[in-house]
């Protein structure tokens, strides 16, 4: 063995540097390879929602985000295209402090999160290694083989973790059964310069049609616009001029912003995809994040999630490493805390994917009186902001609920808050 650690994190994502920094704060033996040369770059959305925050908050870090580079958004208006709005979600219904979205430059967390690592465990965070095999001993896996500036460098841990993403090779390494499923629907991802006035959230859903409008710091905008999946090359095709052109008519009030879109350099591509992985856990390694169950972005909690599973094993892990016991039976532990959260979730996404995306216009019919239902219905409104904001374990709705939200029955309860939820006028 060339290098020995106590723990070894195969990927240094949402999830993978949180649990590093966490690890490392606890003065944990650990190693976090990450394929990539170096912190993340590019155009993406970035939304922490409030149990993200929280997590920040703990580790030290939402102080350190730079108050220019960070828009504390509290309405996400949802409106129909062609038509009005639907309904008004207020994130100040939540108890502060944690009572806002925040919408952040890209990878803005993310980059301050690899920094604070580097700087609490130097030499702990390795670029550009890439995981080619575990290592075994017998059935207890014992650490992994990586290749770094190409060379082969074996590591010997006590546990390690894949953190790589939906398709991740650790986890087939450890054949893990798992479930696959692309949506047949994608985005396009953009960040402008805003001189329109864009104060709040506006989500203008139509059929087979979506466009969000995010306001960023510094007079900026994130657009993401949905498309078929595998579209991308005909979307280019197609040109710029009637990318902007669609967006105008969908949301006149932003053309000057659109014009500012004059180079496919300021879009990127976004997949969509969800893994349902059988069993998280075999002797000696575990996987977390979207390696375990990567959900449809209409969650708003997909990398919240893989911070969570960081946190949630940040407090097993000592333990584990003081009993010396990796077995299966022992890491299942985590699994158990934290398999029924996600899945409800990722059943959430679905629901919310399928009535979001449609284009049958009786569903969209649907889809629309439960949204006017929210906007008159705090407490239904409520339960999926808390769904939404990760600070709900159940799902929103039961099924009484939904027939409620359709409209079908009357609600009795519809102005009632659970406790802790702060009361504000519609």
């Amino acid at each position: 063995m060339e290098k020995q650690t106590d723990v070894v994190i195969v990927g240094a994502g949402g999830g993978g540097a949180i649990l590093g920094l966490a690890l490392a704060q606890k003065n944990i033996d650990t190693l976090v390879l990450e394929q990539a040369l170096g912190p993340p770059t590019g155009i993406r959305g970035e939304i922490l929602q409030p149990n993200g925050q929280k997590i920040l908050d703990e580790l030290g870090i939402l102080e350190q985000l730079p108050c220019d580079a960070v828009r504390p958004v509290q309405f996400f208006h949802f409106r129909q295209i062609g038509g009005g709005r639907l309904c008004t979600i207020d994130y100040d219904l939540l108890p502060p402090p944690y009572n806002r979205a925040l919408v952040t430059r890209p990878h803005l967390a993310h980059q301050i999160v690899l920094q604070a690592l580097e700087q609490r465990r130097p030499n702990s965070l390795w670029y550009g290694a890439s995981f080619r095999k575990l290592l075994r001993k017998d059935q207890q896996v014992v650490g992994v083989e990586a290749e770094v500036e190409g060379r082969s460098v074996k590591i010997a841990a006590k546990l390690v973790i894949g953190a790589d993403g939906p398709f991740s090779k650790v986890r087939e390494a450890l054949a893990i059964p798992t479930q696959l499923h692309r949506y047949p629907e994608s985005y396009v991802v953009s960040i402008l310069d805003c001189p329109d006035d864009l104060e709040e959230t506006q989500y203008c859903i139509g059929r087979q049609t979506i466009l969000g409008l995010f306001p960023v710091a510094q007079k900026k905008v994130y657009v993401v616009y949905m498309v078929p999946s595998n579209s991308m090359a005909a979307v280019k095709t197609a040109g710029l001029s009637a990318l902007r052109e669609k967006w105008t008519t969908i949301y006149p009030e932003l053309h000057r912003t659109f014009e500012t879109l004059i180079d496919w350099n300021q879009t990127a591509y976004m997949p969509t995809g969800r893994a349902r992985a059988a069993t998280w856990v075999r002797d000696g390694a575990l996987i977390l994040g979207d390696a375990a169950h990567g959900m449809n972005p209409h969650a708003s909690q997909g990398r919240m999630q893989a911070m969570v599973d960081a946190m949630v094993l940040a407090e097993h892990i000592p333990t584990w490493l003081e009993q010396g016991d990796y077995s299966a039976a022992t890491l299942r532990v985590f699994e158990a805390c934290r398999r029924p959260h996600v899945e409800m979730l990722q059943r959430l996404a679905d629901e919310e994917a399928f009535f979001w995306n449609t284009g049958n216009p009786i569903v969209a019919y649907l889809r629309n009186r439960v949204f006017s239902t929210l906007d008159r219905n705090r407490r239904l409104r409520y339960n999926v902001l808390a769904a939404t904001a990760g600070l709900r374990d159940s799902p929103p709705f039961g099924w009484l609920d939904r027939l409620q939200a359709v409209g079908f029955l009357p609600d009795p309860y519809a102005n009632d808050l659970p406790a802790g939820a702060v009361p504000v006028v519609s």
